[in-house]
């Protein structure tokens, strides 16, 4: 899930700050957010109270990774690029129980004394890499006639969700604790539940199981080493409503989401063509030997997303990075 914030800022918050959860950003159902800023730059006369600082309020452009990646101002325009990539997951099954969330928030419907051996689960996973179908959770936010999966299951409904095809690029056991827990790596493609796989691998092994510690490594080009603690974030921004920091640190460039498209760098006539939302014809021994999206760049800086064909280099996204966006210790600088 990508959470994004349409034309957002960020403002440094004064006292408490908004609580982001899913696993590190967020808990396991939460949703991250962001708040707006805008840089205050009257030309009138008003007074600031003597020794407070000036608190920086401009248009906020980039990426925050905790647990998963929320996209701030033009970073929502390449959201779908990070939608569609691939997912990472590390996860903890507890063994016994089926609950009918399939995690431990659920209520237990089965259970088993039996307890699989690795080399049971590892012969089994096999089954589940590829593309398999999988019948997604009934506590999911799939809609059923207009409504969440998840409300009619907590109202009491039945929910019969029809199996769907996902992909999993691989599955693999990393450790086994003890008895009643394994911790599995998962590497899927989008729309796959890892709760499911969960309920899934317990009901084949005839024990049961549910998922009772999830975290999320990789979303797309995001992964671990792009995250940054909820508690640092906060720090960051109290440093920053004081003057002392700058909210850029913790951003990563809008383009991070584009590592997997090709970049085309034009002329600035041509970009001020692209700008206006003109084509811009491609001809000469330069012209690029490609058809499809291309992410476009002037003098360094990213400038629109465009798709090439018919000898035409044509506009889909603009991008306006007037504003703050991530500082030259990831990768960019920022832009007034």
């Amino acid at each position: 899930m990508i959470v994004t914030t349409a034309n957002s800022t960020i403002e440094p918050p004064i006292g408490d700050s908004d609580g982001a959860e899913e696993n590190n950003f967020s808990n396991a159902n939460g949703d991250a957010g962001a708040a707006p800023v805008r840089e205050q730059q009257g030309r009138g006369n008003k007074q600031r109270h003597q020794g407070q600082p000036r608190r920086d309020k401009r248009d906020v452009h980039g990426w925050v990774v905790l647990d998963k990646p929320i996209a701030m101002g033009e970073a929502t325009k390449t959201v779908p690029f990070v939608m569609d990539g691939r997912k990472r997951y590390r996860f903890t099954v507890c063994w016994g129980e089926e609950r009918d969330t399939d995690d431990t928030e659920g209520r237990v419907v089965k259970t088993s004394d039996i307890r699989p051996s690795a080399e049971a689960i590892s012969g089994l996973l096999p089954r589940f890499t590829g593309k398999i179908e999988q019948t997604p959770p009934q506590y999911s936010a799939i809609k059923v006639q207009g409504e969440r999966a998840y409300d009619l299951a907590r109202d009491g409904e039945i929910v019969e969700l029809k199996p769907r095809p996902v992909e999993i690029h691989h599955l693999t056991l990393v450790e086994q604790p003890d008895s009643s827990h394994s911790v599995f790596e998962a590497e899927c493609g989008k729309g796959t539940y890892v709760r499911a796989l969960a309920r899934d691998i317990g009901r084949i092994l005839g024990c049961y199981g549910h998922i009772c510690a999830l975290r999320r490594t990789l979303v797309g080009p995001f992964g671990e080493a792009d995250m940054i603690p909820l508690e640092q974030l906060e720090a960051l921004c109290d440093r920053a409503a004081s003057g002392e920091g700058s909210l850029a640190d913790a951003l990563l460039p809008v383009e991070t989401a584009l590592d997997d498209i090709p970049a085309l760098a034009v002329t600035r006539a041509d970009a001020a063509r692209l700008h206006r939302g003109q084509a811009v014809l491609l001809r000469g021994r330069d012209a690029p030997n490609c058809s499809g999206t291309v992410y476009v760049t002037v003098a360094g800086r990213l400038l629109a997303l465009a798709e090439i064909g018919n000898g035409e280099l044509i506009p889909k996204r603009v991008f306006n990075l007037t504003g703050l966006t991530a500082s030259s210790s990831r990768n960019q600088n920022e832009s007034v």
